[in-house]
């Protein structure tokens, strides 16, 4: 079994990722078994910004259902299915993991749970075929980026089991701010501002600053006015090691504010 040396954190942007061919993420999630990971994971784990819960969560299932949690967009999106086989022993594993190397008091198991937007939309264009076992994690949006990132590192060990990890959210997330006359891919002064902030910190690896992003980034709460969507990068982080380095896989803009900047995250030997 080939160890995994990378982990990721992947913007999901909009849901319309999963229909909209003149996005230019939509192209590199596809090119993904080509230009980014060759390899083929025993297993993914992708902790979702759209599962968001008190306590850890874990989803034990045989076979994932396709959540189409989101509302008011067009009808074939709704038709869209994405049934990867479940990872049960990959839960069971993430679960004694956070409990025995981070300390975790409590985690749940969700037994009935699928797969939410922010996991298969990406998903479906890296792995078409779904026929990797894929498990979920929950993010706990009362808790900080520091606590993510402990989550991360008490996974890391997954990597040597050949799963593949990552974090899916975005590294832009106010919906309030959507321009909808922005159109060309352009961004705003104020979303590329705090873009390049997190590009920075990753790739001089400043982790301990994205831990501390709420403190430490410009425009922090108007990028993400609920943390949710960025934590994923911590949990990301957190499993790649304090060493690994960061490398910007992908950046594209969708209605000026939102920001598909993806990562990668190279474990030192």
């Amino acid at each position: 079994m080939e160890k995994v040396n990378q982990t990721f954190f992947l913007s999901h942007g909009s849901p319309t990722l999963s229909i909209d061919d003149t996005l230019e993420a939509r192209q590199f999630f596809k090119s993904w078994t080509h230009k980014v990971l060759p390899q083929k994971p025993k297993s993914i784990l992708v902790i979702s910004a759209h599962w968001d819960t008190k306590f850890p969560s874990v989803n034990t299932v045989l076979r994932n259902n396709t959540i189409h949690d989101f509302y008011g967009f067009p009808d074939p999106m709704y038709k869209l299915k994405y049934e990867a086989p479940g990872a049960i022993e990959l839960g069971k594993r993430v679960k004694e993991l956070l409990m025995k190397e981070g300390g975790m008091k409590r985690v749940d198991e969700d037994t009935k749970r699928g797969l939410d937007h922010g996991a298969w939309v990406p998903l479906m264009l890296m792995y078409p075929e779904a026929d990797i076992p894929i498990c979920q994690l929950s993010v706990q949006s009362n808790q900080n980026g520091s606590y993510h990132y402990n989550m991360g590192k008490a996974l890391a060990s997954l990597k040597d089991e050949g799963v593949l990890i990552i974090g899916s959210g975005s590294a832009t997330h106010n919906l309030r701010k959507l321009d909808f006359n922005i159109t060309n891919g352009a961004s705003v002064p104020w979303a590329l501002e705090f873009d390049h902030w997190l590009k920075d910190s990753l790739l001089q690896g400043r982790y301990g600053d994205v831990n501390e992003w709420e403190e430490r980034a410009p425009n922090a709460k108007v990028a993400h006015p609920w943390p949710e969507h960025l934590y994923p990068l911590h949990v990301a982080m957190g499993a790649a090691g304090e060493d690994a380095k960061a490398e910007q896989i992908h950046t594209s803009w969708q209605l000026g504010t939102l920001s598909y900047s993806s990562y990668s995250f190279t474990s030192s030997p």
